[in-house]
């Protein structure tokens, strides 16, 4: 038996917006062709209204993921601008990008240390205005989990270089001193401040006595006041390294190193040797070893805040 079939036209709607044609009329009854057809008509109408709302829906897809990956485009755009921005105005950045997602702040004390007069504009100076805060910062935050400081100084005042040891040495959360081309005079107090401290072999450290520039008035009193300052600074050197006062002091008085000063220039692994540093060593073992005592840190409870790091001197 057979069915003839004509399809004329109504319009069924649907939510994709699509529309299907349909009507069966003109028929001789067949049961069993009939339910067959209608089966096959609704199955077609069916799927083709699934195929239309799938390829919307990965169209929407498609345009959402587009604006997440603009999105974080845009957002990682701008944290390379903050921390460009950030290098050129202090010498900081946070360093965030590693395996174990720790927090580490980079400080950099490069050229001479400001004290309380300007320098020229021509000169790379550290000002101790800047870096004193951003330590109390470091401190006080619950996301930084150490510091990496960089060296490449001439010395500079006394009274500042001091103050930024003493707060890098009263930090209770890991620190690590690299030594690049220079720490000289007071940039040695900074050196040994930190838990640990590193110096690349080609690394210079020039240990001298207290300077003063401008008038000197040449009674006892003067020298007293030199010697106090001396004894200030040998004081925070040996309490924070290896080295004998009576050794610094012999280093401090050196006349056959320095043809025009008096003092004594320690190489690499010569400032290892004295005893002021603790290891010859760059940028991947500083940073090595800081992960190293950050972990240890957070294993012992004290992620937040707690006791100073301990670590072998």
């Amino acid at each position: 038996m057979t069915v003839s079939v004509k399809l004329s036209l109504y319009q069924i709607p649907d939510l994709s917006g699509m529309s299907i044609y349909q009507e069966m009329y003109n028929y001789r009854e067949d049961n069993a062709n009939y339910e067959r057809i209608t089966e096959w008509m609704w199955f077609s109408y069916f799927s083709f209204r699934r195929y239309g709302m799938g390829n919307k829906e990965n169209k929407q897809n498609k345009s959402s993921r587009k604006e997440e990956k603009r999105e974080d485009q845009e957002k990682q755009q701008d944290k390379e601008q903050h921390r460009d921005e950030r290098i050129e105005a202090n010498g900081q950045v946070t360093l965030d990008e590693n395996d174990k997602h720790h927090k580490i702040h980079l400080i950099t004390i490069i050229g001479e240390i400001e004290g309380h007069d300007n320098l020229s504009s021509s000169s790379k100076t550290t000002k101790y205005e800047h870096v004193l805060p951003q330590l109390a910062a470091i401190e006080d935050s619950k996301d930084i989990d150490g510091v990496l400081i960089l060296l490449n100084t001439m010395g500079g005042d006394v009274e500042a270089g001091l103050a930024i040891a003493e707060m890098i040495a009263s930090i209770s959360k890991p620190t690590i001193s690299l030594v690049l081309g220079g720490s000289h005079s007071i940039g040695v107090p900074i050196a040994v401040s930190t838990d640990y401290s590193y110096i690349v072999p080609t690394g210079t450290m020039v240990i001298h006595p207290v300077r003063l520039t401008g008038m000197v008035i040449g009674v006892q009193q003067t020298f007293d006041y030199f010697r106090q300052i001396q004894n200030r600074i040998t004081g925070f050197v040996c309490e924070h390294c290896k080295i004998s006062k009576a050794r610094i002091e012999e280093l401090m008085m050196e006349t056959g190193v320095l043809t025009k000063d008096v003092g004594t220039i320690l190489v690499g692994q010569e400032a290892v040797e004295e005893g002021i540093i603790c290891e010859v060593g760059g940028i991947k073992d500083a940073i090595a070893r800081l992960h190293e005592m950050i972990d240890r840190r957070l294993a012992s409870g004290n992620g937040g805040c707690g006791s100073r790091t301990a670590d072998t001197k």
